[in-house]
Protein backbone atom coordinates (compact mmCIF):
# COMPACT_ATOMS: atom_id res chain seq x y z
CA UNK A 1 0.00 0.00 0.00
CA UNK A 2 2.57 2.57 -0.97
CA UNK A 3 1.68 6.18 -1.26
CA UNK A 4 -1.45 6.73 -3.29
CA UNK A 5 -0.24 4.94 -6.40
CA UNK A 6 -3.18 4.14 -8.67
CA UNK A 7 -1.49 0.97 -9.86
CA UNK A 8 -1.75 -0.79 -6.56
CA UNK A 9 -4.53 -3.26 -5.82
CA UNK A 10 -6.97 -1.92 -3.28
CA UNK A 11 -6.97 -5.09 -1.27
CA UNK A 12 -7.92 -4.53 2.31
CA UNK A 13 -5.34 -5.24 4.96
CA UNK A 14 -4.53 -8.72 6.13
CA UNK A 15 -6.83 -8.12 9.07
CA UNK A 16 -9.77 -7.38 6.81
CA UNK A 17 -9.12 -9.47 3.71
CA UNK A 18 -10.88 -9.43 0.38
CA UNK A 19 -14.41 -10.35 1.44
CA UNK A 20 -15.75 -10.72 -2.10
CA UNK A 21 -13.09 -13.17 -3.19
CA UNK A 22 -13.33 -15.20 0.00
CA UNK A 23 -17.08 -15.64 0.01
CA UNK A 24 -18.29 -19.24 0.20
CA UNK A 25 -21.30 -18.37 -1.94
CA UNK A 26 -21.39 -19.50 -5.55
CA UNK A 27 -21.19 -16.57 -7.95
CA UNK A 28 -22.53 -16.98 -11.50
CA UNK A 29 -20.20 -14.33 -12.94
CA UNK A 30 -16.42 -14.65 -13.45
CA UNK A 31 -15.90 -10.99 -12.50
CA UNK A 32 -17.36 -9.38 -9.42
CA UNK A 33 -17.37 -5.63 -8.94
CA UNK A 34 -18.88 -3.83 -5.98
CA UNK A 35 -19.27 -0.06 -6.36
CA UNK A 36 -16.92 1.82 -4.09
CA UNK A 37 -14.49 -1.08 -3.63
CA UNK A 38 -12.33 -0.03 -6.59
CA UNK A 39 -11.38 -3.57 -7.46
CA UNK A 40 -12.57 -6.50 -9.50
CA UNK A 41 -12.74 -9.94 -7.95
CA UNK A 42 -12.05 -12.82 -10.33
CA UNK A 43 -13.96 -16.02 -9.56
CA UNK A 44 -12.12 -19.09 -10.87
CA UNK A 45 -13.47 -22.58 -11.20
CA UNK A 46 -11.95 -25.18 -8.87
CA UNK A 47 -10.05 -26.77 -11.79
CA UNK A 48 -8.64 -23.47 -12.97
CA UNK A 49 -7.80 -22.30 -9.46
CA UNK A 50 -5.95 -25.59 -8.95
CA UNK A 51 -3.86 -24.89 -12.03
CA UNK A 52 -3.20 -21.39 -10.73
CA UNK A 53 -1.97 -22.93 -7.49
CA UNK A 54 0.44 -25.09 -9.47
CA UNK A 55 1.77 -22.21 -11.57
CA UNK A 56 2.19 -19.70 -8.78
CA UNK A 57 3.11 -22.12 -5.97
CA UNK A 58 5.20 -25.12 -7.00
CA UNK A 59 3.90 -27.90 -4.79
CA UNK A 60 2.88 -31.52 -5.23
CA UNK A 61 -0.84 -31.52 -5.90
CA UNK A 62 -1.16 -34.96 -4.30
CA UNK A 63 -0.28 -33.54 -0.89
CA UNK A 64 -3.26 -33.95 1.45
CA UNK A 65 -3.96 -32.82 5.01
CA UNK A 66 -3.26 -35.16 7.89
CA UNK A 67 -6.17 -37.62 7.99
CA UNK A 68 -5.77 -38.01 11.76
CA UNK A 69 -6.33 -34.31 12.40
CA UNK A 70 -9.91 -33.12 12.54
CA UNK A 71 -10.80 -29.89 10.82
CA UNK A 72 -11.57 -26.84 12.91
CA UNK A 73 -15.09 -26.14 14.05
CA UNK A 74 -16.41 -22.94 15.63
CA UNK A 75 -16.61 -22.93 19.41
CA UNK A 76 -18.62 -20.78 21.79
CA UNK A 77 -17.70 -17.15 22.37
CA UNK A 78 -17.40 -15.66 25.83
CA UNK A 79 -19.05 -12.33 26.72
CA UNK A 80 -17.50 -9.04 25.66
CA UNK A 81 -14.48 -8.01 27.74
CA UNK A 82 -14.58 -4.39 28.92
CA UNK A 83 -11.81 -1.83 28.58
CA UNK A 84 -11.47 0.86 31.30
CA UNK A 85 -12.87 4.22 30.29
CA UNK A 86 -9.59 6.05 30.85
CA UNK A 87 -7.81 4.09 28.10
CA UNK A 88 -7.92 5.94 24.74
CA UNK A 89 -9.67 4.06 21.95
CA UNK A 90 -8.98 4.09 18.21
CA UNK A 91 -11.57 6.02 16.17
CA UNK A 92 -13.05 2.88 14.58
CA UNK A 93 -14.21 1.31 17.85
CA UNK A 94 -17.97 0.73 18.04
CA UNK A 95 -18.37 0.96 14.25
CA UNK A 96 -19.59 -2.25 12.61
CA UNK A 97 -17.86 -1.35 9.36
CA UNK A 98 -14.06 -1.58 9.13
CA UNK A 99 -12.49 1.70 7.99
CA UNK A 100 -10.94 2.08 4.57
CA UNK A 101 -7.17 1.81 4.28
CA UNK A 102 -5.79 5.28 4.96
CA UNK A 103 -4.29 6.93 1.91
CA UNK A 104 -0.60 7.75 2.16
CA UNK A 105 2.27 6.07 4.00
CA UNK A 106 2.94 6.27 7.73
CA UNK A 107 6.08 8.43 7.92
CA UNK A 108 7.07 9.73 11.36
CA UNK A 109 9.05 12.48 13.06
CA UNK A 110 11.26 11.70 16.07
CA UNK A 111 8.35 11.77 18.50
CA UNK A 112 6.29 9.49 16.30
CA UNK A 113 9.18 7.04 15.98
CA UNK A 114 9.53 6.83 19.75
CA UNK A 115 5.79 6.23 20.08
CA UNK A 116 6.02 3.48 17.48
CA UNK A 117 8.91 1.89 19.36
CA UNK A 118 6.85 1.92 22.55
CA UNK A 119 3.76 0.36 20.98
CA UNK A 120 5.87 -2.16 19.10
CA UNK A 121 7.74 -3.18 22.23
CA UNK A 122 4.53 -3.69 24.17
CA UNK A 123 3.03 -5.76 21.34
CA UNK A 124 6.16 -7.93 21.32
CA UNK A 125 6.03 -8.43 25.08
CA UNK A 126 2.36 -9.39 24.94
CA UNK A 127 3.01 -11.84 22.10
CA UNK A 128 5.89 -13.45 23.94
CA UNK A 129 3.71 -13.86 27.03
CA UNK A 130 0.86 -15.29 24.96
CA UNK A 131 3.25 -17.84 23.50
CA UNK A 132 4.13 -19.14 26.96
CA UNK A 133 0.46 -20.00 27.49
CA UNK A 134 0.29 -22.36 24.52
CA UNK A 135 -0.11 -25.94 25.73
CA UNK A 136 -2.55 -28.81 25.22
CA UNK A 137 -5.86 -28.15 26.96
CA UNK A 138 -5.79 -24.36 27.09
CA UNK A 139 -8.69 -22.65 25.35
CA UNK A 140 -8.01 -19.95 22.82
CA UNK A 141 -10.48 -17.79 24.77
CA UNK A 142 -8.20 -18.10 27.81
CA UNK A 143 -5.34 -16.79 25.69
CA UNK A 144 -7.53 -13.87 24.66
CA UNK A 145 -8.41 -13.15 28.28
CA UNK A 146 -4.74 -13.08 29.30
CA UNK A 147 -3.75 -10.91 26.34
CA UNK A 148 -6.63 -8.52 26.96
CA UNK A 149 -5.68 -8.09 30.61
CA UNK A 150 -1.98 -7.53 29.92
CA UNK A 151 -2.70 -4.90 27.29
CA UNK A 152 -5.10 -2.85 29.41
CA UNK A 153 -2.82 -3.22 32.46
CA UNK A 154 -0.22 -1.35 30.41
CA UNK A 155 -2.63 1.46 29.56
CA UNK A 156 -3.14 0.34 25.96
CA UNK A 157 -6.13 -0.73 23.90
CA UNK A 158 -6.28 -4.11 22.08
CA UNK A 159 -6.57 -2.90 18.49
CA UNK A 160 -8.61 -5.84 17.08
CA UNK A 161 -11.40 -5.39 19.65
CA UNK A 162 -14.28 -3.67 17.91
CA UNK A 163 -12.50 -3.37 14.55
CA UNK A 164 -15.35 -3.82 12.09
CA UNK A 165 -17.18 -5.78 14.74
CA UNK A 166 -14.34 -8.18 15.59
CA UNK A 167 -15.37 -9.49 19.02
CA UNK A 168 -12.05 -10.29 20.69
CA UNK A 169 -8.70 -8.71 21.58
CA UNK A 170 -6.38 -11.04 19.67
CA UNK A 171 -6.52 -13.36 16.66
CA UNK A 172 -5.81 -17.06 17.31
CA UNK A 173 -5.45 -19.05 14.09
CA UNK A 174 -5.05 -22.80 14.63
CA UNK A 175 -3.78 -25.38 12.10
CA UNK A 176 -5.58 -24.76 8.77
CA UNK A 177 -6.73 -21.29 9.84
CA UNK A 178 -4.83 -18.82 7.66
CA UNK A 179 -5.70 -15.75 9.71
CA UNK A 180 -8.33 -13.91 11.78
CA UNK A 181 -9.29 -16.83 13.97
CA UNK A 182 -11.65 -15.74 16.76
CA UNK A 183 -10.73 -17.00 20.25
CA UNK A 184 -13.42 -19.30 21.58
CA UNK A 185 -14.09 -22.37 23.72
CA UNK A 186 -11.95 -24.72 21.63
CA UNK A 187 -9.08 -26.22 23.60
CA UNK A 188 -5.71 -26.64 21.93
CA UNK A 189 -4.65 -30.20 21.26
CA UNK A 190 -1.27 -31.90 21.26
CA UNK A 191 0.30 -31.40 17.83
CA UNK A 192 -1.55 -28.18 16.96
CA UNK A 193 0.15 -25.10 15.62
CA UNK A 194 -1.33 -21.70 16.45
CA UNK A 195 -0.67 -18.22 15.13
CA UNK A 196 -1.27 -15.50 17.70
CA UNK A 197 -1.69 -12.02 16.20
CA UNK A 198 -1.32 -9.13 18.66
CA UNK A 199 -1.90 -5.44 17.99
CA UNK A 200 -1.88 -2.75 20.66
CA UNK A 201 -2.91 0.91 20.52
CA UNK A 202 -0.65 2.89 22.84
CA UNK A 203 -0.37 6.68 23.00
CA UNK A 204 -2.14 6.98 19.67
CA UNK A 205 0.00 4.48 17.74
CA UNK A 206 -0.51 0.83 16.77
CA UNK A 207 2.11 -1.90 17.12
CA UNK A 208 1.30 -5.09 15.17
CA UNK A 209 3.00 -8.50 15.33
CA UNK A 210 2.31 -12.22 15.17
CA UNK A 211 4.05 -15.59 15.45
CA UNK A 212 3.16 -19.25 15.07
CA UNK A 213 3.71 -21.47 18.11
CA UNK A 214 3.89 -25.23 18.67
CA UNK A 215 1.43 -26.93 21.00
CA UNK A 216 2.95 -30.02 22.55
CA UNK A 217 4.55 -32.60 20.25
CA UNK A 218 4.32 -31.21 16.71
CA UNK A 219 5.25 -33.35 13.71
CA UNK A 220 8.18 -32.55 11.44
CA UNK A 221 5.96 -31.47 8.55
CA UNK A 222 4.38 -28.73 10.65
CA UNK A 223 7.72 -27.71 12.17
CA UNK A 224 9.25 -27.26 8.72
CA UNK A 225 6.35 -25.12 7.52
CA UNK A 226 6.65 -22.85 10.55
CA UNK A 227 10.44 -22.63 10.19
CA UNK A 228 10.31 -21.65 6.52
CA UNK A 229 7.53 -19.11 7.11
CA UNK A 230 9.63 -17.37 9.74
CA UNK A 231 12.64 -17.45 7.42
CA UNK A 232 10.53 -15.80 4.71
CA UNK A 233 9.70 -12.93 7.05
CA UNK A 234 13.29 -12.26 8.07
CA UNK A 235 14.60 -12.58 4.52
CA UNK A 236 12.04 -10.01 3.41
CA UNK A 237 12.98 -7.63 6.23
CA UNK A 238 16.65 -7.95 5.30
CA UNK A 239 16.13 -6.39 1.86
CA UNK A 240 14.18 -3.37 3.14
CA UNK A 241 15.79 0.08 2.99
CA UNK A 242 15.01 3.56 1.67
CA UNK A 243 14.37 3.47 -2.08
CA UNK A 244 13.78 -0.28 -2.31
CA UNK A 245 10.69 -1.29 -4.29
CA UNK A 246 7.95 -2.91 -2.23
CA UNK A 247 7.47 -5.64 -4.81
CA UNK A 248 10.88 -7.06 -3.88
CA UNK A 249 9.34 -8.15 -0.58
CA UNK A 250 6.96 -10.45 -2.44
CA UNK A 251 9.67 -11.84 -4.68
CA UNK A 252 11.94 -12.58 -1.72
CA UNK A 253 9.18 -14.40 0.14
CA UNK A 254 7.88 -16.30 -2.86
CA UNK A 255 11.33 -17.41 -4.02
CA UNK A 256 12.16 -18.87 -0.61
CA UNK A 257 8.78 -20.57 -0.21
CA UNK A 258 9.12 -22.12 -3.66
CA UNK A 259 12.31 -23.89 -2.62
CA UNK A 260 10.26 -25.95 -0.18
CA UNK A 261 7.17 -26.22 -2.41
CA UNK A 262 4.99 -24.20 -0.05
CA UNK A 263 2.12 -22.05 -1.23
CA UNK A 264 2.06 -18.30 -0.59
CA UNK A 265 -1.37 -16.91 0.29
CA UNK A 266 -2.13 -14.05 -2.08
CA UNK A 267 -5.38 -12.67 -0.68
CA UNK A 268 -4.04 -11.11 2.53
CA UNK A 269 -1.38 -8.47 2.75
CA UNK A 270 0.91 -6.41 4.93
CA UNK A 271 0.14 -2.74 5.42
CA UNK A 272 1.27 0.60 6.67
CA UNK A 273 0.72 0.97 10.39
CA UNK A 274 1.13 3.79 12.90
CA UNK A 275 -1.42 6.40 13.83
CA UNK A 276 -3.93 4.28 11.94
CA UNK A 277 -4.24 0.50 12.06
CA UNK A 278 -4.16 0.02 8.28
CA UNK A 279 -2.58 2.48 5.87
CA UNK A 280 -0.69 2.54 2.60
CA UNK A 281 1.31 0.72 1.32
CA UNK A 282 -0.33 -2.60 0.53
CA UNK A 283 2.55 -5.06 1.02
CA UNK A 284 2.10 -8.07 -1.23
CA UNK A 285 3.82 -11.31 -0.27
CA UNK A 286 3.93 -12.98 -3.69
CA UNK A 287 5.99 -12.58 -6.84
CA UNK A 288 5.28 -10.27 -9.73
CA UNK A 289 5.11 -13.16 -12.19
CA UNK A 290 4.37 -16.87 -11.74
CA UNK A 291 7.60 -18.76 -11.10
CA UNK A 292 6.93 -21.22 -13.89
CA UNK A 293 9.22 -23.96 -15.17
CA UNK A 294 8.12 -26.44 -17.83
CA UNK A 295 9.94 -29.25 -16.03
CA UNK A 296 8.07 -28.48 -12.81
CA UNK A 297 4.76 -28.59 -14.63
CA UNK A 298 5.48 -31.71 -16.68
CA UNK A 299 6.49 -33.67 -13.59
CA UNK A 300 2.86 -33.53 -12.47
CA UNK A 301 1.48 -35.15 -15.63
CA UNK A 302 1.96 -38.66 -16.90
CA UNK A 303 1.01 -38.27 -20.55
CA UNK A 304 1.13 -35.72 -23.35
CA UNK A 305 -2.64 -35.44 -23.66
CA UNK A 306 -3.02 -34.02 -20.17
CA UNK A 307 -0.04 -31.74 -20.77
CA UNK A 308 -1.69 -30.34 -23.91
CA UNK A 309 -4.92 -29.74 -22.00
CA UNK A 310 -2.96 -27.98 -19.28
CA UNK A 311 -1.33 -25.84 -21.96
CA UNK A 312 -4.71 -24.71 -23.21
CA UNK A 313 -5.78 -23.92 -19.65
CA UNK A 314 -2.57 -21.96 -19.11
CA UNK A 315 -3.15 -19.95 -22.28
CA UNK A 316 -6.70 -19.25 -21.20
CA UNK A 317 -5.54 -18.15 -17.74
CA UNK A 318 -2.93 -15.76 -19.14
CA UNK A 319 -5.45 -14.34 -21.62
CA UNK A 320 -7.86 -13.79 -18.76
CA UNK A 321 -5.20 -11.94 -16.80
CA UNK A 322 -4.45 -9.71 -19.78
CA UNK A 323 -8.16 -9.00 -20.18
CA UNK A 324 -8.46 -8.00 -16.54
CA UNK A 325 -5.45 -5.71 -16.82
CA UNK A 326 -7.10 -4.02 -19.81
CA UNK A 327 -10.23 -3.56 -17.71
CA UNK A 328 -8.12 -2.03 -14.98
CA UNK A 329 -6.43 0.43 -17.29
CA UNK A 330 -9.72 1.55 -18.80
CA UNK A 331 -11.91 1.66 -15.72
CA UNK A 332 -9.64 2.54 -12.82
CA UNK A 333 -10.32 -0.80 -11.13
CA UNK A 334 -7.54 -2.96 -9.77
CA UNK A 335 -6.23 -6.49 -10.24
CA UNK A 336 -4.04 -8.06 -7.59
CA UNK A 337 -0.74 -8.11 -9.44
CA UNK A 338 2.56 -7.10 -7.90
CA UNK A 339 4.00 -4.74 -10.49
CA UNK A 340 3.80 -1.43 -8.68
CA UNK A 341 7.01 0.57 -8.61
CA UNK A 342 6.44 2.22 -5.23
CA UNK A 343 9.50 2.55 -3.02
CA UNK A 344 10.17 2.55 0.71
CA UNK A 345 10.70 5.85 2.48
CA UNK A 346 12.93 6.89 5.37
CA UNK A 347 11.12 6.83 8.75
CA UNK A 348 8.21 4.86 7.30
CA UNK A 349 6.51 2.03 9.22
CA UNK A 350 4.64 -0.96 7.81
CA UNK A 351 4.11 -4.66 8.45
CA UNK A 352 5.33 -7.72 6.60
CA UNK A 353 3.28 -10.82 7.41
CA UNK A 354 3.68 -13.79 5.03
CA UNK A 355 1.23 -16.69 5.22
CA UNK A 356 2.40 -20.03 3.82
CA UNK A 357 0.50 -23.28 3.31
CA UNK A 358 1.42 -26.92 2.79
CA UNK A 359 -1.47 -27.46 0.38
CA UNK A 360 -4.01 -25.21 -1.27
CA UNK A 361 -3.70 -21.44 -0.96
CA UNK A 362 -7.37 -20.96 -1.76
CA UNK A 363 -9.04 -19.36 1.28
CA UNK A 364 -12.55 -19.99 2.59
CA UNK A 365 -14.19 -17.64 5.07
CA UNK A 366 -16.53 -18.90 7.78
CA UNK A 367 -19.99 -17.56 8.45
CA UNK A 368 -18.56 -15.34 11.21
CA UNK A 369 -17.10 -13.23 8.36
CA UNK A 370 -13.63 -13.34 9.93
CA UNK A 371 -12.15 -16.83 10.28
CA UNK A 372 -10.22 -17.77 7.11
CA UNK A 373 -9.19 -21.39 6.51
CA UNK A 374 -7.48 -23.27 3.69
CA UNK A 375 -9.85 -24.83 1.19
CA UNK A 376 -8.41 -28.33 1.60
CA UNK A 377 -7.78 -28.20 5.35
CA UNK A 378 -3.99 -28.15 4.96
CA UNK A 379 -1.80 -26.42 7.53
CA UNK A 380 -0.99 -22.72 7.34
CA UNK A 381 1.58 -20.64 9.24
CA UNK A 382 2.24 -16.91 9.57
CA UNK A 383 4.78 -14.53 11.11
CA UNK A 384 4.59 -10.74 11.26
CA UNK A 385 6.66 -7.76 12.35
CA UNK A 386 6.20 -4.01 12.25
CA UNK A 387 9.33 -2.43 10.81
CA UNK A 388 10.77 1.09 10.60
CA UNK A 389 12.74 2.07 7.50
CA UNK A 390 16.04 3.64 8.60
CA UNK A 391 18.99 5.03 6.68
CA UNK A 392 20.83 1.76 7.25
CA UNK A 393 17.96 -0.59 6.35
CA UNK A 394 15.10 -1.63 8.61
CA UNK A 395 14.57 -1.70 12.36
CA UNK A 396 12.22 -4.34 13.75
CA UNK A 397 9.95 -2.54 16.21
CA UNK A 398 8.07 -5.60 17.46
CA UNK A 399 10.77 -7.60 19.14
CA UNK A 400 11.97 -7.71 22.72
Amino acid sequence: MVGASSLQPRLLSSFVGDRLLLSKQTHPRPFLYKPGNKHVSMQLSRTLSGLTNLLFNRRNLDEVPDAQRQRLRPGKLSPHRPVPDHIPRPPYVNSRQPPEIASGPEVHDEKGIECMRSSGKLAAQVLRYAGTLVKPGIKTDEIDQAVHQMIIDNGAYPSPLGYGGFPKSVCTSVNECICHGIPDSRALEDGDIINIDVTVYLNGYHGDTSATFFCGDVDDKAKKLVQVTEECLYRAISICAPGVEYKKIGKTIHDHADKYRYGVVRHFVGHGVGRVFHADPVVLHFSTQPDFELSALSSHFTNYVVLIIAGFLLAFTLSLVRYINILNANSGMFFSGNNDGGRMMLNQTFTIEPMLTIGSTNPVIWDDNWTVVTEDGSLSAQFEHTILITKDGAEILTQC
